[in-house]
């Protein structure tokens, strides 16, 4: 009897543990297609379209939302439906003073701290991201330019700086995927991070500090622009985060 009643415990415990890693995967690949612009802003959310693409019951995609929700990512429109938020110019500069200010604040002990397998940590990375802008993959272009900034916190002794960061920078990240197309923007970045690592692993502290600066300042220098092509993804402080939905929105 207690061998049966340990094994249907195990059983529940079980079935909760694969419920979390669903909730999980569908919170996850949802916020990483609003990011990269996979679902753009304004777009129409269908609980059930969306349940039917990922291949799971509706209550893990409307759980979510409802987290999405809470990071401005969604926005939940009693009568009308739920839409992907558009793009907060507040929250774009309020995120980049944020992350300027750790990352410049967390550079120094890099600096100091940097070993000769952790500058060829950075510059495989370098490596794999030129790759990535070769082929056209902005993704993968995207997940790079995140890997070094994270692995540069990570050797200043700070691993747990860049969960701060990646927090709050939702809306900022959104912008730099619009800005990606360009190419000379891409290339522009990636020089800037291959210069940035020589000058760490040189242990240049005022040329690294002065150039990291310039670089995650660049987000700002292509705010406006890319308001003016892409009116519809942006709202202004004084603007309610709710439109129309486009006729040709779909759920993914």
């Amino acid at each position: 009897m207690a061998e049966r009643t340990a094994q249907r415990g195990r059983r529940v415990q079980l079935s909760r543990m694969r419920d979390s890693s669903t909730r999980s995967q569908v919170y996850t690949q949802l916020r990483a297609e609003i990011i990269t612009l996979g679902m753009q802003p304004g777009q129409v959310l269908s609980e059930s379209e969306l349940a039917e693409v990922y291949g799971v019951s509706r209550t893990p995609v409307r759980e979510a939302l409802i987290r999405l929700a809470g990071e401005n990512l969604v926005e939940v429109v009693p009568q009308l439906g739920t839409f992907v938020s558009r793009i907060s110019v507040r929250e774009v500069t309020e995120a980049q003073f944020i992350r300027e200010t750790l990352e410049r604040a967390s550079l120094p002990q890099a600096i100091k701290r940097i070993t000769p397998v952790d500058e060829a940590l950075l510059r495989a990375i370098l490596a794999r991201q030129s790759a990535a802008g070769e082929r056209g993959d902005l993704v993968e272009w995207f997940s790079t330019d995140e890997e070094l900034h994270r692995a540069l916190l990570e050797i200043a002794g700070h691993p747990k700086t860049w969960s701060v960061v990646s927090s709050i920078k939702a809306h900022l990240d959104r912008v730099r995927m619009l800005s990606l197309p360009d190419p000379a923007i891409l290339s522009s970045m990636h020089g800037q991070h291959a210069t940035l690592v020589d000058h760490v692993a040189a242990k240049r502290t005022q040329q690294a500090d002065k150039l990291l600066t310039q670089h995650l300042r660049g987000v700002l220098g292509v705010l406006e622009p890319l308001e003016k092509q892409h009116p519809d993804y942006f709202v202004l402080d004084d603007e309610q985060d709710v439109r129309s939905p486009r006729p040709s929105a779909r759920g993914r």
